[in-house]
């Protein structure tokens, strides 16, 4: 994004986003207005990074019934939390309820981008999530551990696509382990149905996201019959 813009909406987002007040930890004062910046969107949860603290934040919006989320990667969006956030959730200690449809600002793509980025990358402590496998029973959790995990792959990210039930997966290396999660990020389960190909990696994925996927923002699910499962929420270029 150019340091100065014609664009009055453009400017008034940049002047948001680069010139809020910083705050040592997320405000999760109730009825109070967050202002975030999307990593990743599923109907079940938005992962937004909390403008004022710079922290990952899980945002559970009250989408109507049929409605799909329209959230994109680094949209700028405000949302005011509930009266009641919720915060007992020991698979997800991140997440919190937002009272009502966020309100979409605008976009960012500005030079901090990549910096936020590298800070809120996950460091390697053992497998992701904190156990091996797909999913683990929601009594095991205790929420000491993250469900949120920004990951820079060592290889890949390779999109592949499952023809016996159309399913989209991802594939990466990370610290060793040999990664294999079910895609929920719209852009690329559009951009393998638009492809028909059965997989995409290196230069042709690139290609056809548009840009070159440094990230994968992985997060840990609501309890489905009793376990609760790994997935990719998002595919995130490095800045």
């Amino acid at each position: 994004m150019p340091l100065f813009s014609r664009d009055p909406a453009v400017r008034a987002i940049k002047q948001l986003v680069e010139g809020m007040v910083h705050h040592p930890t997320v405000d999760l004062s109730p009825n109070s207005t967050m202002f975030g910046l999307v990593l990743g969107s599923t109907n079940e949860t938005t992962t937004v990074m909390d403008l004022a603290s710079h922290t990952i934040v899980r945002w559970r919006i009250p989408w109507p019934v049929g409605v799909e989320t329209d959230l994109v990667t680094f949209d700028v969006v405000e949302g005011q939390l509930a009266g009641d956030i919720e915060r007992n959730d020991l698979a997800q200690p991140e997440a919190v309820t937002i009272a009502e449809l966020p309100r979409r600002l605008g976009s960012y793509r500005g030079r901090h981008i990549r910096h936020w980025l590298e800070e809120l990358a996950t460091p390697a402590d053992g497998p992701l999530f904190g156990f091996r496998g797909p999913s683990a029973p929601y009594w095991e959790l205790r929420g000491e551990r993250p469900s949120v995990a920004l990951i820079a792959a060592d290889r890949g990210p390779q999109l592949l696509r499952r023809h016996d039930d159309g399913s989209t997966w991802v594939r990466f290396g990370w610290f060793g382990d040999d990664v294999w999660l079910v895609c929920e990020d719209s852009h690329a389960i559009r951009t393998m149905e638009a492809t028909r190909r059965s997989s995409l990696a290196g230069k042709d994925l690139a290609t056809s996201l548009g840009f070159r996927p440094a990230y994968v923002l992985t997060t840990l699910s609501r309890p489905v019959d009793g376990h609760c499962y790994k997935s990719c929420t998002g595919l995130l270029p490095r800045g």
